[in-house]
């Protein structure tokens, strides 16, 4: 089983690193392939301990896995050394990483510009992070992206920032009214995280297919989620990248061929951060119990998330997209206590029902979700291990949603621990 995709199956927050976590022990490298600081990982150990993971992949903290920065994510090095220095205060091996060379820097110019161009779009804002992701992928596909390997050259650097800010102050100045980027300023505070950097770059391509020709298990963590992927998702509502699993080969060097597993996590219920369509999104005491009793608010931004009932048409979507294997379901603890439970199974556009996911972003705009209500359960379901612990109506609600989205549910969260699962079906032998 050499390589194993695993990825969000809504709009990001599914719990993935809490997944990615429970297999590192199980996995010999974890490899990031997609995003940047954007995205967000929880982390609980089974001592109790919180970690908050925005860069590094989730399995530091496996003592074993070795971890992999992949050429798709785009890296603000400042942000990842404070990450590299926090993890290592705490007791992390942080020696294990290594990042591709091919990966792209985000830049002073990429973060100002993000900020003051979200912040003109006014009630059009795309809801963005602010920290410079988009627009690094934007110079990536113009071709005047910076790369990690930049870092190692000190006259290249210089000039390829030469070439962009020439553009890009011109934009900050002229158009937005923002003071432009110094280039000897910028020069040298990225000269200074290279020192730091360099023990870790390497040619990770090379380092994965050596890995897979020996038969280790690689496991390929995305960032951000299905429904946020630049290409499948609710665009113009969505990431920069491809965090879907045909974005894992792109994004980590890895062959299509050698990926043997797809696993998709998603909640039990549904969440959302930024603007965009959301069609099961709840505005009544509903939707104020999901977020409150799920802690729904941003790892890396803080932010309130929109909280909605499981959309089995956003999740089928998901799993025919991503051919995925196993699917697991987090959170589902969260819905006890409410006497229904209901779910998505269609849409209702203009007085046509459809099963499927629009065509146009106008129609899932206009979408009116069509529920089926399930029989909610009041039992604590934390403590359960096996199927047959949990109460009758959560496993019906547990069947449904694998009979929906037409994939099998591996495993169910029942709390945010490491050990708080419910296992139908093991992950890895």
């Amino acid at each position: 089983m050499p390589a194993i995709v695993l990825l969000g199956a809504q709009w990001g927050d599914e719990g993935k690193g809490k997944v990615t976590d429970l297999l590192g022990e199980r996995v010999d490298h974890v490899v990031r392939y997609s995003g940047g600081n954007n995205a967000g990982h929880t982390v609980i150990t089974p001592d109790g301990q919180k970690y908050a993971l925005h860069l590094m992949p989730s399995g530091a903290l496996s003592p074993s896995a070795k971890i992999v920065i992949g050429n798709g994510v785009v890296v603000d090095p400042k942000v990842l050394l404070a990450e590299i220095d926090g993890l290592a205060e705490r007791g992390v091996d942080v020696s294990r990483l290594r990042i591709s060379g091919d990966a792209h820097l985000i830049m002073p110019h990429h973060r100002a510009l993000d900020r003051v161009v979200e912040r003109y779009l006014g009630s059009s804002r795309i809801g963005t992070t602010g920290r410079g992701i988009g627009p690094a992928y934007g110079d990536k596909v113009a071709r005047m992206g910076i790369r990690v390997q930049d870092l190692l050259d000190p006259g290249i650097l210089r000039k390829k920032l030469e070439l962009a800010l020439r553009e890009k102050n011109q934009m900050l100045f002229k158009v937005y009214n923002r003071k432009a980027i110094d280039v000897e300023a910028t020069v040298e505070e990225y000269l200074g995280y290279a020192e730091r950097l360099r023990p870790y770059i390497a040619e990770t391509r090379a380092l994965l297919w050596d890995a897979l020709d020996r038969g280790d298990t690689v496991l390929l963590e995305g960032a951000q989620a299905t429904m946020l992927d630049m290409d499948h998702g609710t665009y113009p509502f969505v990431t920069s990248s491809n965090p879907t699993a045909g974005g894992a080969c792109v994004g980590a060097g890895v062959p299509p061929t050698a990926i043997t597993k797809v696993i998709a996590v998603s909640k039990a219920y549904a969440t959302r951060v930024g603007a965009g369509p959301f069609p099961t999104e709840l505005f009544d005491d509903n939707g104020q119990h999901l977020r409150k009793i799920g802690h729904e608010y941003g790892t890396t931004t803080g932010r309130e998330r929109r909280c909605g009932w499981f959309d089995a048409v956003v999740a089928r979507y998901a799993c025919r997209l991503n051919g995925v294997t196993d699917l697991v379901v987090t959170k589902l603890d969260v819905l006890t206590g409410l006497p229904k439970v209901p779910i998505c199974v269609g849409y209702e556009i203009d007085g046509r029902r459809i099963d499927d996911m629009p065509m146009t972003q106008t129609d899932f705009h206009h979408a009116t979700p069509v529920y089926e209500e399930l029989d909610g359960w009041w039992e604590d379901i934390t403590a359960a291990r096996t199927e047959a612990e949990l109460p009758a109506a959560a496993r019906r609600y547990v069947a449904r949603i694998e009979e929906l989205c037409r994939t099998r549910v591996s495993v169910v969260g029942v709390g945010p621990g490491r050990e708080e699962n419910v296992v139908y079906h093991p992950l890895l032998p």
